[in-house]
């Protein structure tokens, strides 16, 4: 079972990471910072730039050295026009699949009782010669 959680965090960071790079340019301890938020994820740095680094060669971000006035450069990422396409791509695809995991979870709003089922008995005909 951790194999698939750690295969769907994967997935759900990834758009994550592309989602908080289409507001805006941020750095690594940004991003991380933005992504996690109030959640009860545990994201850090040995998550995320194995991310960047896939996505930088993907071409979906880039990356660039800016100086900073709080110390020593930082290297700020955004999206190519590549990655906004894919980034809108994914989004509409990802919705679509949380509204399908969604319906899909939903209580029945009336159950039938079992003695309201109806079965349904199918008999076969044999025809001389079979």
């Amino acid at each position: 079972m951790e194999n698939k959680i750690t295969q769907l965090r994967k997935g759900i960071l990834e758009l994550a990471i592309l989602g908080s790079l289409h507001h805006e340019s941020r750095y690594g301890y940004s991003l991380i910072r933005s992504i996690s938020g109030e959640s009860e994820l545990d994201i850090t740095e040995g998550t995320i730039y194995p991310i960047l680094s896939r996505l930088s060669k993907e071409e979906l971000i880039k990356a660039e050295w800016v100086e900073s006035n709080q110390g020593p450069p930082r290297k700020y990422y955004s999206l190519t026009p590549k990655g906004e396409r894919a980034y809108e791509i994914l989004m509409a695809e990802f919705n679509k699949l949380a509204s399908t995991v969604a319906h899909a979870n939903k209580k029945p709003e009336k159950s039938s009782p079992e003695g309201e089922r109806k079965i349904l008995e199918v008999k076969r005909e044999v025809k001389d010669g079979e």
